[in-house]
């Protein structure tokens, strides 16, 4: 996918900008505070719905406007192997919102995070390997919600199914009611996890060879699912049979894909809470950009790669392996942000992708 140009208006600090990056590497450089990095949420969230840093109505929208609206255009090989050219937009008040896809009307966000794929890596990225199971749960449906044109239906099915048995325990439903969101709770929280244990399984060898060639000192060598129940010893159907009294006690559903997790092994390390941060943030990228890649050989093209502030979240060293490593890919777009041109990449031939950000306005820089 190459984005072509970008339009944010009310985003931030920002009334009305355009930007029309380069093929390759774009470099948004600036001083702290100038929006560089709502430049990366407007792409996260037409990508994804949202954004990184929260939620749209809070403060996302530019102080005194309606709403924030976001355009892009982008091109992306079609089904047939030609290029096309693809246009999205988004109007959001943080309570309502309006989208079009490609000239039509769009009832349901997720038709635009379907279109245009985007994997983030910013400050708050070590959250997938040292915050809680649903950012690693999120990760693994992202993934397969752009690879697997069957996901969709069961994820939403197995969370239709959820609500109804949660909603059933606090209003102390009977036994037959149970009974049959159980079975369809069930019946659909085991093919959830065939997909989740499948996706995992192919995306391991991506893993390790995006940690070999990434970084020192954080060695992948392993990624296994937790389904979300002891799926080893009995299938949901019972484990949520068994739970049932516990259930209606706390008002909730206590076992099933919704409880998932996933975990690394590290050669040398018992687990994630031996990381060091920069440890962390190290595996965080190596799984976000093992992700694009798996995404990039099932669909025969990269998606959009945003980079934020990755100077004072790499040293040196991981700051040109991810770079080299990244603008050896064919056909990859790459958008970093930064205060300033890092020292380490004084000899990348960025072309036409080095830009300007400050006073609410973005300006290419001439290259010598």
């Amino acid at each position: 996918m190459d984005v072509k140009r970008l339009v944010m208006r009310d985003l931030r600090r920002f009334e009305a900008i355009e930007l029309v990056p380069s093929a390759g590497l774009n470099l948004l450089v600036g001083p702290n505070g100038a929006g560089k990095t709502s430049v990366l949420e407007a792409l996260h969230l037409m990508a994804y719905g949202r954004s990184f840093r929260g939620r749209v109505r809070d403060g996302l929208v530019r102080q005194g406007a309606e709403a924030l609206e976001v355009f892009v255009e982008w091109s992306e090989q079609g089904a047939g192997g030609d290029l096309r050219t693809r246009k999205a937009g988004l109007r959001h008040g943080g309570q309502g919102w309006n989208g079009r896809l490609d000239g039509r009307d769009v009832s349901h966000l997720g038709e635009l995070c379907a279109a245009l794929a985007v994997v983030t890596f910013e400050p708050g990225s070590h959250a997938l390997i040292a915050a809680g199971a649903e950012n690693r749960r999120r990760f693994l449906d992202w993934g397969l919600f752009h690879v697997e044109q069957d996901f969709l239906p069961v994820w939403r099915r197995y969370a239709r199914a959820l609500k109804q048995r949660n909603a059933l325990l606090k209003s102390g439903g009977g036994s037959g009611q149970l009974d049959a969101w159980d079975h369809e709770l069930a019946d659909a929280g085991e093919a959830l996890t065939r997909y989740r244990e499948h996706y995992l399984a192919g995306l391991l060898p991506q893993v390790l060879e995006t940690n070999g060639r990434l970084t020192r000192g954080v060695d992948i060598h392993g990624l296994e699912l937790q389904p979300g129940w002891r799926r080893q010893e009995l299938p949901l159907a019972d484990a949520l049979l068994l739970g049932r009294e516990r259930d209606r006690l706390s008002g909730y559903t206590g076992v099933g894909p919704h409880r998932a997790d996933w975990s690394l092994a590290f050669s040398g390390l018992p687990g994630r809470e031996a990381l060091s941060r920069g440890q962390t943030k190290l595996a965080a990228l190596t799984m976000l950009l093992a992700q694009a890649a798996d995404y990039a050989g099932r669909r025969g093209q990269w998606p959009v790669i945003a980079l934020d502030d990755l100077p004072s979240e790499l040293d040196a060293d991981h700051q040109r392996r991810v770079l080299d490593h990244l603008l050896a890919q064919p056909g990859l777009q790459i958008f970093v942000t930064a205060t300033e041109v890092p020292g380490a990449w004084a000899n990348l031939a960025l072309g036409k992708g080095l830009f300007h950000v400050e006073h609410g306005q973005i300006q290419p820089v001439a290259r010598p």
